[in-house]
């Protein structure tokens, strides 16, 4: 699943190249700085994903190669293609893109889709969204350099605040299921409800914050301690 990843971050990077120019977080990617040709990276791209589905076709089984063939089209196509673009809902739609890779691992192990595979899904759909809204505002500027459709741009930095609130209930709803469900203990429990509720608790202080670039960055740096911490003990028995 790594190789087609990064088939689609290939793909994103060739796409993306006018617009990475006018970014700062994004000005020294390699096709921006011209060390590598267009049409190279195409061509890489495309044998990395040929590979990974390959991988895929061989040694899991044919549920998995269908979720990540959506994946890398929903990320390929309809997020790098057209609505990162044009609409706020490219965030969403990313969103999805970027959930379905550990539902393709899941898938791979069970070969079902099932409770455990939405739930998986929703856990990452769900941290997902508030984790880029916090870069978005912190990295506002670039956004608007690249005339990008983002949510604080086309709406306001408050109304993405409480967004990312409302996201962050329901990302805490969804990310204590696996245990009600059985499919995690209640370690897992009782990590996934601390790290929502003080994750809610970080968005909270955002609303009086006067500081958004301080306060979106700690939000950042916060959602990966989050989802890191939440794997781990997932990945525990107890």
């Amino acid at each position: 699943m790594s190789l087609i990843i990064a088939s689609g971050c290939v793909f994103n990077n060739y796409i993306d190249r006018d617009i990475d120019r006018l970014m700062e977080r994004t000005k020294d990617r390699v096709m921006v700085r011209g060390l590598i040709s267009p049409n190279i990276a195409i061509t890489y791209g495309f044998l990395l994903g040929v590979l990974g589905f390959t991988v895929l076709y061989l040694m899991t089984n044919p549920l998995t190669l269908i979720i990540a063939f959506i994946g890398l089209f929903i990320y390929g196509g309809s997020y790098s293609l057209w609505l990162k673009r044009r609409s706020t809902l490219g965030t969403v739609i990313g969103g999805i893109a970027g959930a379905v890779p550990p539902v393709a691992g899941y898938c791979a192990v069970t070969n079902r889709f099932d409770a455990g595979a939405i739930i998986l899904f929703l856990i990452l759909f769900f941290w997902q969204m508030p984790h880029f809204y916090a870069i978005s505002i912190y990295r506002l500027k670039d956004f608007s350099a690249a005339s990008i459709p983002i949510l604080p741009l086309k709406k306001n930095i408050p109304y993405t605040k409480i967004s990312m609130l409302i996201y962050i209930v329901a990302f805490i709803i969804v990310s204590v299921l696996p245990s009600l469900f059985g499919y995690a203990g209640y370690v897992y429990f009782a990590t996934a409800l601390c790290l929502g509720l003080i994750w809610f608790y970080l968005g909270l202080q955002g609303i009086r914050s006067q500081d958004n670039k301080v306060w979106s960055r700690k939000m950042f740096l916060f959602s990966i301690i989050n989802i890191t911490l939440l794997c781990l003990a997932m990945a525990t028995k107890y």
